[in-house]
């Protein structure tokens, strides 16, 4: 499609200081101004559904399904980019890529997690799988058809997303003497599988340790950047902690197929990451497709209808019920 680059297979220590909060919240006005989409669906809309069980804001989604009045419909769900500090943006995941899934007849569940702030990594990948489980076991009551369950998000919601594909085979990771659990024991459906059957992933980080060696405009390496906040230290020098919190750790032949847009003018995630993340699936032969948006940055230019309909597309295409 004109003006993007395409690549798919088959099955296949700068110290300087940031005010990352004011980043954040620049980038979230950037998001509502530039993607002039509906506040919510046309069809019946479920708010502040707790997922956990608890009275924690950061432990709410909302169901969003299509006008067609059918029984039930297959789920995207989709997760907010806030550079892991914001814990309440869910209504602004459904701003930026819900409508035109909930359009072509996708339940569309935007879910609230954990920021950096209320706790460290791994709280917020424990968060996203608590609600892929609840999903999996309440669908009926929201007309949700659970045999199919994308994923997608952006920026550190794109990190989520990719990081619930490739883990859905690794309840747990060892490194040395170090294990991270990639479950958690959030909500009352531990039962369930957390496994999702299709990811979309919109320039997320996939490896925090090259992003500044990659090219960013942002300073990853600092004590203060999004990556250091959400392991608890600097990230050269969490080296074990960051390669817990890489969804790249976790890529096998058993993930789910992967879309990846990324813009090569990103300033803030490197378009390296989405790059890096393409060669390990395709090394272990992942069905995936890569499209570099040229001049894209982050967001602006990559957001579009083209790629708003490549991901339909490629959301239908991975429902085969």
């Amino acid at each position: 499609m004109a003006g993007n680059t395409i690549f798919k297979i088959g099955r296949a220590r700068d110290v300087r200081a940031v005010d990352y909060r004011g980043v954040l919240c620049m980038l979230v006005l950037l998001f509502y101004a530039l993607v002039a989409l509906p506040a919510q669906s046309a069809g019946k809309l479920f708010i502040d559904i707790n997922y956990a069980g608890d009275t924690n804001v950061y432990h709410r989604m909302d169901i969003h399904l299509p006008e067609s009045g059918l029984t039930r419909y297959p789920v995207v769900i989709a997760v907010y980019g806030c550079a892991f500090f914001g814990n309440n943006l869910k209504e602004e995941a459904f701003r930026t890529l819900g409508y035109p899934l909930v359009k072509a007849g996708f339940a569309v569940v935007t879910v609230n997690h954990r920021s950096s702030r209320d706790d460290l990594f791994p709280a917020q990948i424990h968060d996203i799988k608590a609600a892929v489980r609840f999903v999996r076991a309440q669908g009926t009551a929201y007309h949700l058809d659970t045999s199919f369950i994308g994923i997608t998000g952006y920026s550190s919601g794109g990190h989520l997303s990719v990081m619930t594909g490739t883990t859905g085979n690794n309840p747990s990771y060892r490194i040395g003497s170090k294990k991270v659990d990639l479950e958690g024991k959030i909500g009352n459906f531990l039962h369930f599988s957390s496994s999702v059957d299709a990811v979309v992933d919109w320039f997320g980080p996939t490896d925090f340790l090259v992003m500044d060696s990659c090219g960013s405009e942002m300073h990853h390496d600092t004590i203060s950047s999004p990556e250091s906040s959400l392991v608890g230290g600097p990230i050269q020098e969490e080296i074990v902690a960051c390669a817990f919190a890489n969804p790249i750790s976790y890529v096998d032949p058993g993930d789910p197929p992967f879309l990846i847009f990324h813009g090569d003018a990103d300033p803030l995630v490197p378009w390296c990451e989405s790059e890096l993340l393409y060669q390990a699936l395709m090394d272990d032969r992942v069905p995936v497709e890569f499209i570099r948006v040229p001049g894209g940055k982050h967001g602006p230019g990559v957001f579009n209808e083209e790629n708003y309909q490549r991901m339909v597309e490629f959301f239908r295409l991975n429902n085969r019920n």
